[in-house]
């Protein structure tokens, strides 16, 4: 006699129904530490880049 679907599926993790709440949420987490990374880097380095590629105006102004 063939198992079902259910019966193949039940000792797997991660195929339960009540899995895809903690799922979104670890990719959620995931996703805002990403971005306050970034968010920290840009802080962080992006005055200094203002800086490296900052002109003075008389160089267009002969």
């Amino acid at each position: 006699m063939a198992a079902s679907v259910s019966e193949l599926d039940r000792g797997r993790p991660g195929l339960r129904r009540d899995d895809r709440g903690a799922t979104a949420v670890e990719y959620a987490l995931m996703v805002s530490l990403i971005a306050l990374v970034i968010i920290g880097a840009v802080t962080l380095f992006g005055t200094n880049v203002v800086t490296l590629y900052h002109v003075p105006a008389s160089v267009f102004h002969p």
